[in-house]
């Protein structure tokens, strides 16, 4: 939460979903919330079913006009994350920005594990398992309010599927910014067993299929890909 409060852009609706938990998350956001007065926060904690549902809410709730996520155990690269992505909004005119991930060990942010280099899209590489780093999108709230958000039949890969929706529609434009936007503690949802692993295979080939962007050699690009991710610390 520190790395969003303490951005240089201070023109942010921080959006803060909680699943009724009882961590003392809503304890931490008042000590930020006193810390940093200028950052306008909207807090929702009640029940949700799962972090789609959650991610659905955050944008229902957001009324600003470019909606990007920050999870809990993530956090923005730098202070001048958020600048640096409002102005390539304005310079390219696009409909939405992403850049790149770092996975970092989880208790010393410092060590790097694996490097999500990204690239200029090209639509062409969505049918080779191409796909921006979630946690480094930011699209403007017309292209939510067009794709409906999260689809929550999906329980690993609605991310993936939201993404293909999106990146194959030919009216939208995207921008990449070359430089590392968030860096997320190691351990995802969909990285935490052999199960998730082959449930995350199983979503990814429906959101494919569904989507019409490829077959299931297209998986099989897609996690042949990220072994050079662990290769990339610079």
């Amino acid at each position: 939460m520190r790395s969003v409060m303490e951005q240089t852009y201070t023109s942010i609706e921080y959006v803060i979903i909680d699943g009724n938990s009882s961590d003392g998350t809503l304890d931490v956001v008042k000590q930020l919330q006193a810390e940093f007065p200028n950052i306008e926060v909207s807090i929702l904690s009640e029940p949700d079913k799962g972090i789609y549902d959650a991610l659905n809410k955050g944008v229902n709730r957001a009324t600003g006009d470019v909606i990007g996520f920050v999870h809990s155990d993530d956090m923005l690269a730098q202070t001048t994350t958020i600048e640096h992505l409002v102005n390539t909004f304005k310079t390219e005119k696009t409909d939405g920005v992403y850049g790149d991930l770092q996975y970092v060990n989880k208790t010393d942010p410092t060590k790097i594990i694996r490097h999500w280099e990204s690239c200029a899209f090209d639509k062409k590489l969505l049918k080779k398992g191409w796909m921006p780093a979630h946690p480094t999108l930011f699209l403007t709230r017309d292209v939510y309010n067009k794709h409906i958000g999260f689809n929550l039949t999906y329980k690993i890969a609605a991310d993936y599927d939201f993404i293909l929706r999106v990146f194959k529609d030919d009216t939208l434009r995207f921008a990449y910014l070359p430089e590392v936007i968030t860096k997320m503690r190691a351990g995802g949802a969909s990285n935490r067993s052999l199960k998730n692993i082959i449930i995350k295979s199983k979503e990814d080939y429906k959101a494919i299929t569904s989507n019409n962007v490829g077959s299931f050699g297209t998986i099989i690009q897609k996690n042949v890909s990220k072994l050079n991710q662990f290769y990339k610390k610079g």
